[in-house]
């Protein structure tokens, strides 16, 4: 990459090591790191030359403590324009509110993998489409393990929760496939809940977030002195779950060396670790998650045949979300109603036309990416209901949609909130939903009462006390 688009990131962080880490992970990305120890010297760069030439920040919170929010506040006050994105150990969510009230772009909980750091200072970057309401901030709220809570009603969707459900009763392999976001790792907790061995261990490896030379020493351990740098003996995740469950996650991104001890490992149901000349007999069930289709893989010669074969025993495709609109109103008062419950925030119920707005996008990175956009949207609600004003980004993205949208809904269905986000006064509604019956029906009045399951008499009666003109058709 060519110095004049080299970009700079102001890292405020204390630790030589993770500074030296992040700084090596930016520079993947074309960031050149500006590196300073205090929130003093933070403050004085902005008003340098180099400061001016700041694309971003990466913000460790050990630095200034619990003066991280005034921090990002006081960057923010001399740069709005510029990404803040905040390091913590803390998995708290009222302080994922408090950083993003004072103005963090986002919020990466410590140890952050490389992908998840990369992710976010692309995202936050961005200048294709503006995407800070898309972040995927909602990593530190707990999510429920067990199929009650994977919301949905398409066909695709229940067919793929049912093969699950029936599998998690087994011990054989199963593969999960679908698109980054998809809810895969939900999937595989709810399938663990339901299994035999759901008392027993646990353990997820994200093949994709682990050095390619470190993974084989990762699955099936290591002995001390087996190679440059191996100063103790390790156990790996097989045979750590011996008992157990396994989840390999983003398998797609297994190397093909890996992929051969796996093989060998699976059929013989014995592991070797690296520079041991014995072998372990271990038990383990193995869930796989792939973004990718793993056929697809095979069919081209990246990934072993046998290897698919022994992973597959039961196939799950999870649909992208896309595929299943109707599902985007349940899903969002579910998380809503899971948000409100996080400290800082409160309950919140949505207006129809932003729940129009949310169904007519369609969501790449799909549940997760929901769920996040709802979680920035209630941290800044001022109002009892969330309405179209509160995601701007998307009314952008969607452009002439947004407008179709508010079009086709004229003088369709009946609205329950003002533009503020307020219940409209009951009188109000009912004086629409006797103009829609009205309507509807033709004027044929007895069938509007009958309708309504009310008297005729009441019905002219309320005409009379609403200041509505009815008809004098019978």
């Amino acid at each position: 990459m060519s110095e004049s688009e080299e970009r700079l990131l102001m890292l405020i962080d204390d630790e030589p090591a993770q500074s030296r880490l992040i700084s090596a992970l930016a520079a993947r990305e074309g960031w050149r790191s500006l590196i300073v120890r205090d929130s003093e010297t933070a403050i004085a760069t902005l008003g340098t030359r180099q400061g001016m030439q700041l694309g971003a920040i990466i913000l460790d919170q050990w630095v200034p403590g619990d003066d991280a929010c005034a921090l990002i506040s006081e960057l923010k006050s001399r740069r709005p324009a510029l990404p803040i994105l905040m390091l913590t150990t803390s998995a708290s969510p009222l302080l994922a509110v408090e950083a993003m009230r004072a103005g963090a772009t986002d919020y990466l909980v410590k140890p952050v993998s490389p992908d998840r750091l990369m992710q976010a200072l692309r995202s936050a970057t961005t200048r294709e489409a503006p995407r800070d309401e898309l972040q995927p901030l909602t990593e530190k709220i707990a999510a429920t393990l067990d199929f009650d809570a994977m919301i949905g009603t398409n066909a695709e969707f229940r067919t793929a929760l049912a093969k699950a459900a029936k599998a998690a009763r087994g011990h054989g392999s199963v593969l999960i496939e679908g698109e980054s976001g998809t809810g895969k790792e939900m999937l595989v907790h709810a399938m663990h809940a339901a299994s035999p061995r759901a008392k027993n261990q646990l353990r997820i490896v994200n093949i994709g977030g682990i050095p390619v030379n470190s993974v084989e020493s990762v699955l099936f351990g290591h002995e001390k002195g087996a190679f440059p740098g191996a100063f103790d003996r390790q156990i790996g995740a097989l045979q750590h779950c011996d008992g157990g469950t396994l989840v390999l996650d983003e398998i797609d991104r297994l190397p093909p060396t890996a992929q051969d001890r796996l093989a060998e490992a699976l059929k013989t149901q014995q592991v070797r670790p690296i520079g041991a000349q014995h072998r372990f007999r271990v038990d383990v069930r193995i869930i796989s998650a792939s973004n990718w289709p793993l056929e697809e893989l095979v069919a081209a010669g990246a990934f072993r045949p046998d290897l698919y074969e022994a992973l597959s025993n039961t196939r799950v495709v999870l649909p992208p979300l896309r595929a299943r609109p109707g599902d985007i109103p349940a899903l969002t008062r579910y998380f809503l109603h899971h948000i409100g419950e996080q400290p800082g925030l409160r309950p919140l119920s949505i207006t129809d036309g932003a729940l129009a707005l949310l169904s007519a996008y369609d969501w790449p990175g799909n549940v997760r990416q929901l769920q996040a956009t709802l979680f920035r949207a209630a941290v800044f609600c001022d109002g009892d209901a969330l309405t179209a004003q509160d995601f701007p980004q998307l009314s952008e993205l969607l452009g002439d949609t947004q407008a179709s949208l508010n079009n086709a809904q004229d003088g369709v269905g009946i609205e329950l909130y003002t533009e503020d986000g307020n219940l409209r006064p009951l009188e109000e509604i009912e004086a629409d939903v006797i103009r829609l019956a009205i309507g509807h029906y033709r004027g044929r009045m007895s069938e509007v009462a009958r309708r309504l399951g009310i008297g005729r008499s009441t019905l002219y009666r309320k005409l009379g006390d609403l200041g509505i003109e009815g008809s004098n058709a019978a």
